[in-house]
């Protein structure tokens, strides 16, 4: 049976229940905890005595995880924050050390489904692609102010968009005679860049700029690289940090920052990522680009082995 239009299924939940594995007490941290899918799975598995910080952007995400969650009572605690910042919300909340992390890097159903964010090009709304829409830059006020050459290296880089020059020229043209206000505006604007014989089979043509300008909006990349060192070093002495990736660029920055602190008390325990099932993606086509990687500290405190 399909999940219905919005409803948000949480990505490999058995491969982060099992990799993750509450212990009998202490802290779950879930850095991106959304509408609580993975948050409630950890805690039914955990032991009474495992208690959960549920930290997240988005103020209407973490509105339905209290709802979801509140049958948890005191065992959980959520916070309206950048996992960016996640060590200093941790300790904030009383959080010392942690035996798991988890950090899903994809955007809710929910998201998707609410036409007014503006992350989807499958309805008219504004271009606003924040996670936390009580401040900071749309994707409409970062369009009317990117250089051509920067807001094509986003294209590229964000997207892995092969066609980022031409769209953003063609942006960049458009926006003389008008700004681009709404998701309509920009599809237009990709649609127009790129010849027709090259729109991508089985995606939309502007997929991937959407993606790219997302990613720019809420300074994503920046977020994840300062996150997992902070993340990492939050882990109690065997503890592990779960990370979930949707795309090769955010995939490539987890994997080299957990090569690099393995070379420190931590281990990294699959050599290649985990992907969903074929089950799984039959009944979720989004997390087909879905890669789980799994970082344990083995050392202890101070840095020793």
């Amino acid at each position: 049976m399909e999940p219905e239009a919005g409803i948000h299924l949480p990505v490999l939940p058995d491969e982060v229940v099992f990799l993750l594995r509450p212990r009998t007490r202490g802290w779950v941290v879930d850095g991106t905890v959304g509408m609580g899918g993975h948050a409630e799975l950890l805690l039914e598995r955990g032991g009474a005595g495992v208690r959960l910080l549920g930290i997240d952007r988005d103020l209407e995400a973490l509105a339905e995880a209290r709802r979801r969650l509140s049958r948890f009572g005191e065992r959980v605690v959520l916070r309206h924050a950048s996992f960016r910042y996640l060590d200093g919300v941790a300790r904030e909340a009383g959080v010392d050390a942690a035996g798991s992390v988890l950090l899903d890097l994809g955007v809710s159903s929910h998201q998707l489904a609410t036409p007014e964010r503006g992350f989807s090009f499958l309805a008219e709304a504004p271009l606003d692609m924040r996670f936390d829409r009580s401040g900071g830059e749309t994707a409409a006020q970062l369009l009317a102010r990117l250089p051509e050459a920067e807001l094509a290296r986003i294209l590229f880089e964000y997207g892995g968009e092969p066609r980022a020059r031409r769209i953003a020229c063609e942006i960049t043209a458009r926006r003389r005679r008008r700004p681009l206000q709404g998701t309509g505006d920009l599809v237009a604007a990709v649609k127009a860049a790129v010849p027709r014989r090259a729109w991508p089979q089985g995606r939309h043509v502007a997929t991937r700029t959407f993606q790219a300008l997302r990613m720019a909006v809420n300074e994503e990349v920046e977020a994840l690289t300062e996150a997992l060192p902070r993340a990492a070093g939050l882990l109690a002495p065997g503890g592990r940090l779960g990370v979930i990736s949707f795309h090769s660029g955010e995939d490539r920055i987890v994997k080299r920052a957990f090569l690099a602190l393995a070379r420190g008390p931590y281990t990294v325990l699959e050599p290649s990522p985990l992907t969903p099932c074929h089950e799984e993606r039959r009944m979720n086509p989004r997390c087909r680009s879905a890669k789980l990687r799994v970082l344990e500290r083995v050392g202890g405190p101070h840095g020793t082995r």
